[in-house]
């Protein structure tokens, strides 16, 4: 909804409104007494209903009843399925182990490789494309060995890093070939 203020009616002053304060006094408010009446009658109801349960349970108060003198158990008839009673325990392990020796037989310890290890990095068919890969391998701080090498398909040129004292050192070399993009480095125990 749209109001045009511009062609409105200015309106009168206003007048200040006169406010009459009423000289009668509000009712009193009566005292419900029929409220009154019916909540004193429902407490006297249940208050007579309990008064009136109070003596009419099955047992009597702890104070009233006496107690029966105890009767003898009689003696338990024996069940011919019943199982003979648990023998009793008698533990030796403590005095036999005190002075017992025990020999053990050790199988041989598979001794670690006690040759060093090699990285081998690529084989090539020429030798040219070999020595380029070892250049390469140079410019990354390490040093590299081309191996000539006759196998039954013919001449091979590897290119291998090493030797290593251990696993790890030629790991630590080789994830230095893969940041430099020089993959497939295969660790080898040391072939003489």
């Amino acid at each position: 909804m749209t109001r045009d203020y511009a062609n409105r009616k200015p309106r009168s002053p206003a007048k200040p409104r006169t406010t009459r304060k009423s000289t009668k006094a509000a009712p009193a408010r009566r005292f419900p007494v029929v409220l009154a009446a019916i909540v004193v009658f429902g407490l006297a109801s249940f208050g007579y209903f309990l008064w009136s349960i109070y003596g009419s349970s099955d047992s009597a108060p702890a104070s009233q009843v006496e107690t029966p003198a105890p009767k003898p158990k009689p003696a338990p008839k024996k069940d011919p399925d019943a199982l003979p009673p648990k023998p009793k325990d008698e533990w030796t392990y403590q005095t036999e182990l005190e002075n017992k020796e025990v020999v053990v037989d050790l199988p041989q310890q598979p001794q670690a490789p006690s040759r060093p290890y090699q990285m081998q990095c690529a084989s090539f068919r020429v030798k040219s494309q070999a020595d380029e890969l070892k250049a390469m391998i140079a410019f990354q701080g390490l040093e590299a060995h081309v191996r000539q090498v006759q196998g039954s398909s013919g001449t091979w040129y590897k290119v291998v890093l090493g030797p290593y004292d251990t696993k790890r050192a030629a790991e630590r070399q080789r994830h230095v070939l893969q940041r430099a993009g020089i993959n497939g480095c295969q660790i080898w125990l040391w072939e003489g």
